[in-house]
């Protein structure tokens, strides 16, 4: 792969990941079976791209890698499914602003874990990140579904991050690829007992978008973006990532006529632009690896 083509990879990539409101809200059927299937479709992807890609190596996990894969299943089970819950509530707008909150979340919670210092560039990032979401909030009105929708997707960005975080600690020891496979098998056997009774009742049409989900926007871009970092920098990585919201809200506009407001586009422009200017910052550090970890997004 060329520095060229695997620059395309990583749009087409976040591209996919930024469809994943569009096909949560296109699927009108519960987060629970939306995640359920997300999952089962996205074990059945990766497991195919593994048997194609022979470079795709396989480790041999101890008790500790498995207890980490349990957690990070768990935690990317909660982030599904909160960020589906934002879907259906707040918007996918509203939903995918709020999920980008993460990286802000990720600067925090590692100085707390890792007892990392936080960097001025990293302060900037989270206040602005700040203002972005207080912009993005239509009202601080509980009892409006646009507020409640966008805790939810900030949840959904609380629990990615500490996916990321976990998904760091046993980073060099267990292959992307095979985290990711392990990882979503651990989510459909989660949301299994709750979808099951339900699974029956999903028209054919929603079990199309729902495997477009899992197929492209999770089996598919996860690849897209394992292979592209082989030959792009994180730095960059984290950039073009970046580009994500703008994807899945234009798409949105179009599709559902989702109007945001001027208030919300420059809330979510503020949030876009504290993380590209953080990536750049950043420099060659581990920091946009992380902030660009949106392989389970």
């Amino acid at each position: 792969m060329t520095p060229r083509t695997a620059l395309g990879a990583l749009h087409i990539g976040a591209l996919m990941f930024g469809l994943t409101g569009v096909f949560g809200k296109l699927a009108a059927a519960s987060p629970a079976i939306i995640v359920f299937g997300r999952a089962a479709f996205a074990v059945l992807a990766l497991g195919l791209f593994a048997r194609i890609a022979r470079q795709t190596r396989w480790q041999t996990l101890n008790a500790g890698d498995w207890r980490r894969l349990l957690l990070g299943g768990l935690l990317l089970a909660g982030h599904w499914v909160s960020f589906f819950i934002s879907v259906k509530i707040g918007g996918v707008a509203i939903a995918t602003l709020g999920f980008a909150s993460f990286p802000a979340f990720t600067v925090i919670l590692e100085g707390l874990i890792f007892r990392e210092r936080i960097r001025a560039n990293e302060i900037i990032l989270v206040v602005l990140v700040s203002i972005g979401l207080v912009l993005v909030t239509p009202d601080f009105d509980l009892a409006s579904g646009a507020t409640i929708g966008l805790l939810w997707s900030v949840a959904s960005g609380l629990l990615f991050s500490l996916l990321s975080l976990t998904n760091r600690a046993s980073s060099g020891k267990i292959p992307p690829v095979q985290a990711a496979l392990c990882q979503n098998v651990v989510v459909a056997l989660c949301l299994l007992p709750v979808a099951a009774p339900q699974l029956t009742e999903v028209r054919p049409l929603d079990w199309l978008w729902i495997a477009l989900l899992g197929v492209f926007c999770t089996g598919l871009a996860h690849s897209l973006f394992v292979a592209s970092l082989a030959v792009i920098k994180a730095r960059t990585a984290a950039v073009v990532f970046a580009m994500e919201p703008v994807y899945g809200i234009t798409v949105a506009w179009w599709l559902f006529d989702e109007n945001p407001t001027l208030r919300m586009l420059l809330g979510g422009a503020l949030i876009i632009v504290a993380i590209v200017v953080s990536a750049r910052l950043s420099g060659g550090s581990s920091k946009p690896a992380v902030a660009a970890e949106a392989t389970s997004h």
